[in-house]
């Protein structure tokens, strides 16, 4: 209909007056409507077309991914064009690439640290051992401390005679353990053939009832034993142990000093240019560094030598009284000074049977 329309108005003529103004013919009323009905119908075609593209619009959204970046002006070509997703990937790339970077920098680090700190103790060990060498050997000499090693022999000697005292309370404590034991399963013997022999029930009684007396003063010996035993374990496997580990650590501390004091005086005896003057120098730090460390610790062991023979006064005097009057008492028969003996010393007896679970605890 828009077609017919408009082809009509162009097949039209349009008459012109004698002044040349157009005449006005019935017909141009239709022509005017015709192109304000067009108009119209295009209005609501683009209106309803735009609205349409509008609500794809908004459900769908644009793709930032698929967003560009036009460089240049209006018209210009699709070289200034630079996808979004391409820098999008670019920036993840350089993030994994510098935190890639920092951990390989961080791993070189530690290479670093374990590379020196071998190299440092290669060296460490190489001058120790060619001190070592040269004191066994006689070429090189050595710090010595002629007080001082006499009391860490002393304390060693002491060490090695109180472990054969512990050894031999210990095998003490064995023995007599098997006795008590015995005894005991006697004198339970005894009893019961009192009850079965009426005949010899009386002398079998007497000995049943010394059994267990010996029994139960012998499992009050033992209580006294084991105190003694475990006081000594303490003294020798801990106290003199602790004192012995730190009179290890001093004799490190001297085989080092010694070490780097000999370092020392060769690159003294030697050239005095600039090379060896930095040498003397780092030697002469090596050298105080192990000096403090060797006085340090020779302080150490003169102090716990001090306070191990104080201690070791003190506790032997309370150990060896207590197993003199405890053996005094039991083999006298006198069960009454046996366990005044006990409670002097606060030593207190398991009950029989205290070593045994409970049935709860069976369960």
């Amino acid at each position: 209909m828009t077609d017919s329309i408009m082809s009509k108005a162009a097949t039209m003529e349009i008459p012109i007056n004698s002044n040349g103004d157009t005449g006005t013919l019935p017909e141009d009323d239709s022509l005017e409507q015709a192109a304000k009905l067009q108009w119209s119908l295009d209005e609501k075609v683009g209106s309803s077309r735009g609205t349409r593209d509008l609500q794809q619009v908004m459900v769908s959204g644009p793709n930032l991914n698929e967003t560009s970046i036009v460089s240049g002006g209006y018209g210009g070509t699709a070289e200034g064009i630079i996808p979004t997703s391409s820098m999008k990937g670019s920036n993840m790339h350089h993030s994994s690439s510098s935190s890639s970077m920092t951990a390989d920098e961080a791993n070189r680090g530690v290479a670093v640290e374990k590379l020196e700190f071998m190299k440092k103790w290669g060296l460490n060990t190489y001058k120790c051992t060619k001190q070592m060498i040269s004191e066994r050997f006689g070429r090189g000499s050595r710090t010595v401390d002629l007080e001082l090693e006499a009391q860490i022999e002393v304390l060693r000697d002491t060490k090695r005679k109180y472990e054969n005292v512990l050894r031999l309370a210990r095998a003490l404590t064995n023995h007599f353990y098997s006795m008590v034991q015995t005894q005991h399963a006697l004198g339970d013997t005894f009893a019961d053939l009192s009850q079965k022999s009426p005949e010899l029930r009386d002398e079998f009684g007497y000995n049943a009832e010394t059994q267990k007396l010996l029994c139960k003063n012998g499992e009050t010996l033992l209580g006294a034993i084991n105190f003694f035993v475990s006081s000594i374990n303490t003294l020798v496997n801990k106290t003199m142990e602790d004192t012995l580990m730190t009179i290890k650590m001093y004799e490190n501390a001297r085989l080092e000093f010694d070490a780097y004091r000999s370092d020392l005086e060769e690159l003294s005896l030697g050239p005095r240019d600039a090379v060896a003057m930095a040498r003397i120098d780092a030697a002469q730090q090596q050298y105080q560094v192990h000096k403090d460390k060797y006085e340090h610790l020779r302080s150490d062991v003169i102090i716990k030598l001090k306070f191990l023979e104080e201690n070791k006064v003190k506790v032997m005097h309370k150990q060896l009284l207590l197993f003199h009057n405890a053996i005094s008492a039991y083999f006298a028969g006198n069960q009454q000074q046996l366990e005044q003996t006990l409670k002097q010393f606060n030593i207190k007896l398991r009950p029989p049977g205290a070593d045994k679970p409970s049935w709860l605890e069976e369960q």
